[in-house]
């Protein structure tokens, strides 16, 4: 241990460094530690002069690890993981009180997380929940959080994943709106960057024989929220609605659905130590998810869409 102090001007050196490797930028690495750019920059500079190599290239627009940095940046990424998991356990030890963050989409959040969080807090009497909201399409990666919702395409599996289910997309409306007389115009609610036709889609939208207008939202909790007010047909992703579909808010337009070639995970942060009660929220978002799927199939039995959930449609 003495030989690696002598290797690192300081061990505030390694905050610094990991901050600019994550960020790919002295300046906002700077603010957010809370101190001057070049106090950042002098850092770094001593740090590689210390060790004799370089660890960034300078880049239109900030800095880039170099594949040594690379190397640094990813054991010291590790190692602080580590550090920090361990200290979140010694805090729960002491309060009772374990705080687990998840990265979801606010729709995810708004529409199925948040009608059970009354189920959540008996389930989970010593879980302090805290959300990283994504408003638009669900990706990116995983920083400072324990779990995650992603989409996968074709053979990526995400290490520390578990499978929800497929993606699986069907119209649905309020029954209102479904039985509504045959006669003006359809209004599909649509998702700006999903980029599907959703009518030649899902034909069965066609022979409804009316004409079809599209309103447009970014956010999937606004799309949802508007068809539950009975303004329209909106693209139910199956992981976001089975809640109210169980309870009937939200019916299936048609009898249509379309599975795609992704397909949804839980994902829990790979580095640092595994902590049994994120895998216990894990398993029960599954198992909650396919409590409302056995009442919904039990409802729509021609649409087999546990079959489809559980990879076997």
């Amino acid at each position: 241990m003495a030989n690696f102090r002598r290797k690192l001007p300081s061990a505030n050196a390694l905050f610094v460094f990991e901050a600019a490797g994550r960020c790919g930028s002295l300046t906002k690495a700077a603010a957010e530690l809370y101190v001057s750019q070049p106090a950042v920059s002098r850092m770094l500079a001593r740090m590689e002069e210390r060790m004799g190599v370089r660890l960034f290239n300078r880049v239109r627009g900030g800095v880039e690890l170099t594949d040594d940095g690379r190397m640094l940046h990813q054991a010291i990424t590790a190692g602080f993981n580590t550090i920090e998991a361990s200290i979140s356990e010694i805090e729960a030890r002491a309060t009772g009180m374990e705080t687990i963050t998840l990265s979801v989409s606010t729709a995810f959040t708004t529409h199925w997380m948040m009608p059970r969080m009354e189920k959540l807090r008996r389930d989970f009497p010593n879980v302090d929940l805290r959300f990283q909201l994504i408003s638009g399409k669900v990706g990116g990666p995983m920083h400072d959080v324990d779990l995650g919702i992603r989409f996968f395409t074709g053979n990526e599996t995400p290490e520390a994943g578990a499978l929800l289910m497929p993606e699986i997309i069907l119209p649905v409306c309020t029954p209102g709106y479904r039985d509504k007389p045959v006669h003006g115009s359809d209004i599909i609610i649509n998702l700006t960057d999903s980029f599907r036709d959703w009518p030649n889609l899902f034909p069965g939208l066609r022979q409804r024989e009316l004409d079809l207008y599209s309103l447009n939202f970014s956010d999937y909790s606004i799309v949802i929220q508007t068809a539950m007010l009975g303004q329209g047909i909106a693209p139910g992703w199956l992981n976001v609605v089975t809640h109210w579909m169980r309870l009937g808010t939200l019916v299936p337009a048609i009898g249509q659905t379309h599975v795609t070639e992704r397909r949804c995970y839980l994902v829990q942060q790979s580095s640092g130590t595994p902590r049994p009660t994120v895998a216990k929220l894990r398993d029960w978002i599954i198992e909650e998810t396919f409590r409302d799927l056995e009442e919904i199939d039990r409802m729509y039995p021609e649409m087999e869409l546990l079959n489809l959930a559980s990879g076997r449609g």
